[in-house]
């Protein structure tokens, strides 16, 4: 094996885990009786970074990865089974020479072969899942052994959520949590030798001004149930630190259509529907940042909402994607966004937009 082959297969592994647990009953509307046992299997295909991006050392060279993970729920006849594909990143909590503490999170898209169905083949339990397709979040946490450059075995624990963000009813969602043992295999080494830049300074603290606008649609409780589109703003201020993450603080506006075609079809607050239409939070977040891409965590608490009351809080978990990224000048980011806004487990919305800091 040649010099230019190592390098190309140094730090490149795949991943095998067996797991095992239960459904999370997290909603008194979850009324489908919960299987004892829910399975699945995970193929996931990883990269040790080396240090070829500057973030990769900023970032003390996590693991980014490509998972495949196939679910039975234990339920063939309600839940079905799930087939989730989600990038993600592995990064370390503790690291010893022959042992560490890691955390995996990831994010993709999920086909669920039941959901809820009025006509053949009828399936009316299921009030978890209302559509095929999904998004798909895995959580998973590992204590590791490093065997040799070629193997690492670990157990550890996880967690998978499947909703649809409310698209289609009825959306409560699928959580399922539970532990796993798995081995990981580098032809190559698991140990490539990193790229160290001495010079690699972090970026200074600065604070921007941001906008973002985006976009979701919810389905309408009237006849036929149309998809309706919610409208988005979000204004906040936002402070880089530590020249690799920001924390923001600011505004959320949402109109909801769906909301709108309601209150009209039930004749409530006639004359007055758009008034009661609207969310209206204060939120505050924090973005990790690992080159152009960010992950964003928020938190909100409302001070307006519409007719039908939901948690005097929220949560929105997502991704930025920086298309600019300037240091000077009047615009400094423009990005494209995808989140998704919950109400402790249960999805309200999938929400896409664009942004902009200045």
């Amino acid at each position: 094996m040649n010099a230019q082959e190592k390098t190309n297969l140094d730090g490149f592994g795949v991943e095998t885990n067996i797991l095992a647990g239960k459904i999370i009953k997290h909603s008194k509307k979850f009324t489908a009786p919960i299987p004892t046992l829910s399975s699945a299997i995970d193929l996931n295909f990883v990269w040790q970074t080396t240090g070829k991006k500057k973030w990769h050392q900023s970032r003390h060279f996590p693991i980014i990865g490509l998972g495949v993970t196939y679910t039975d729920y234990g339920s063939p006849n309600v839940f079905g089974k799930c087939i989730g594909v989600y990038p993600n990143l592995q990064v370390p909590i503790i690291k010893g020479k022959k042992i560490e503490w890691t955390l995996r999170v990831g994010d993709g898209i999920g086909y669920v072969t039941k959901k809820n169905q009025k006509t053949n083949p009828i399936d009316t339990l299921n009030t978890a899942i209302g559509s095929h397709i999904n998004d798909f979040a895995m959580i998973m946490t590992d204590l590791r052994w490093h065997v040799n450059k070629h193997w690492d075995v670990q157990i550890g624990g996880n967690f998978t959520h499947i909703s649809n963000g409310d698209y289609r009813q009825p959306n409560l969602g699928v959580n399922f949590a539970g532990g796993h043992v798995g081995v990981r295999y580098f032809p190559s080494t698991s140990k490539p030798i990193p790229v160290f830049d001495s010079s690699l300074k972090p970026l200074p603290k600065r604070w921007l001004v941001e906008m973002r606008l985006g976009l979701a649609y919810n389905e309408a409780r009237t006849p036929s149930n149309p998809e309706e589109p919610t409208y988005i703003a979000s204004v906040y201020a936002s402070r880089r630190w530590r020249g690799k993450n920001k924390y923001f603080f600011g505004s959320d506006y949402s109109y909801h259509t769906n909301n709108y075609d309601d209150l009209v079809y039930w004749s409530k607050f006639k004359g007055h529907e758009a008034d009661y239409a609207w969310y209206g939070a204060f939120f505050a977040g924090n973005e990790y940042l690992i080159g152009r891409l960010g992950i964003v965590f928020q938190v909100g608490v409302y001070y307006h909402q519409i007719y039908l009351k939901l948690d005097p809080y929220y949560e929105k978990i997502g991704w930025n994607y920086y298309i600019i990224k300037n240091e000077k000048g009047v615009l400094k980011n423009l990005f494209i966004s995808g989140y998704l806004k919950t109400h402790a487990i249960i999805a309200e919305f999938a929400e896409f937009g664009i942004g902009a800091g200045f």
